[in-house]
């Protein structure tokens, strides 16, 4: 049985529900462990292959001397050190990377306590030997380590594969969608444009909690035509529309007052990331708000661990990463935007958002 046959979620499989209501039980566990599945993988990576804490326990160094002693690369590096700094085994001062007493004594060659060998039987799983090829080359590996698949962005241009990656990411969002809505103040807007929006679900939640709303996904083939029908079966089709374009290929369309990139922007690297907040300010309306949703890691990147944990899967699959809310604040900035605010919702998510000025 190949990947593309494995048997998965699709969205006829799937009962509508009423978007304003919430589950009686708070379902973090649920999204961590599937989010923070790759984070000992990483940790396998950094402590078998690179021996990273022997050699930072003879040497604090810097992220650049780090990468040149190892022949790495900035984006899964940044990753890594992100991880194991939340995970409480390096720490970062003055710009310089250092193990702390605890990866001293149990992640260390020469420790009497030392438990590298714990973790080498674990050296060969698909997934540590993929981490390690994204370090090296900073290209990301074939989704879920599939050899029949490629990256997600090519994975993507598959119909079977888009329909169950976007049913995935549709379930995601019933719960993320509705809390997501309850968060933000859109009595003054009209429009919203969803730029890079799967199935319609947070479309769909937020017309929902904000009738006076009208939305429009912005998708490329094939996900267009999966999002009209999950729109469709909702029963939302005269307030949501979809419109098929490449959000990096394209011009957007003006004439709306909200942007919505939710779990969009962690899948590129800093330049794309930079791209579609520029388009998004040349796009919107003068007082229009762009919002971003999405996993942040903290201002000074030590954590959260459940994040920088979900980074590492981001990291694995995409071209990008969780990027930090002093990262989001400075793409946001150079574009033009203003009055930049930020809230956390549920399930280590949080909303960022930033006006155009009139």
């Amino acid at each position: 049985m190949t990947p593309t046959e494995i048997p998965s979620p699709q969205f006829h499989e799937a009962k509508p529900i009423n978007l304003l209501t919430v589950p009686e039980t708070d379902p973090l566990s649920v999204y961590r462990y599937r989010d923070g599945i790759y984070a000992a993988d990483m940790l396998t990576t950094a402590l078998v292959h690179l021996d990273l804490f022997s050699w930072l326990n003879s040497r604090p160094a810097s992220k650049e001397e780090i990468l040149v002693h190892f022949q790495l690369h900035l984006r899964p590096t940044d990753v890594m050190l992100t991880l194991l700094r939340a995970m409480g085994y390096l720490e970062l001062l003055d710009n310089r990377w250092s193990v702390t007493r605890l990866a001293e004594e149990h992640l260390t060659a020469g420790s009497p306590w030392n438990l590298s060998h714990y973790y080498a039987s674990l050296k060969d799983r698909p997934v540590t030997l993929d981490l390690l090829r994204v370090l090296r080359t900073g290209k990301p590996a074939n989704w879920g380590s599939y050899k029949a698949e490629g990256d997600w962005h090519k994975a993507m241009e598959n119909p079977g594969f888009a329909e169950s990656f976007t049913a995935a990411m549709d379930c995601r969002g019933v719960y993320l969608g509705a809390a997501l809505a309850k968060h933000l103040q859109l009595y003054h807007f009209q429009s919203l444009l969803d730029v890079g929006g799967g199935s319609g679900i947070y479309s769909c939640s937020l017309v929902s909690h904000h009738p006076h709303i009208t939305a429009t996904v912005l998708e490329k083939k094939p996900v267009d035509q999966i999002a009209s029908k999950a729109i469709a079966k909702r029963g939302y089709q005269g307030q949501v529309n979809v419109l098929a374009l490449d959000m990096f290929q394209s011009a957007w369309p003006t004439g709306y007052d909200l942007h919505l990139l939710s779990n969009v922007l962690h899948d590129w690297d800093e330049p794309e990331v930079n791209d579609l907040v520029r388009r998004s300010y040349n796009a919107l309306l003068p007082g229009g708000m762009i919002i971003i949703h999405d996993a942040f890691i903290n201002a000074d990147k030590s954590g959260s661990l459940s994040v920088a944990s979900y980074s590492v899967i981001l990291m694995h699959s995409t071209e990008g990463k969780c990027y930090s809310t002093t990262e989001y604040e400075s793409f946001l900035a150079k574009a033009g935007f203003e009055e930049i605010t930020y809230k956390s919702t549920v399930a280590d998510r949080g909303v960022m958002t930033a006006r155009k000025p009139h």
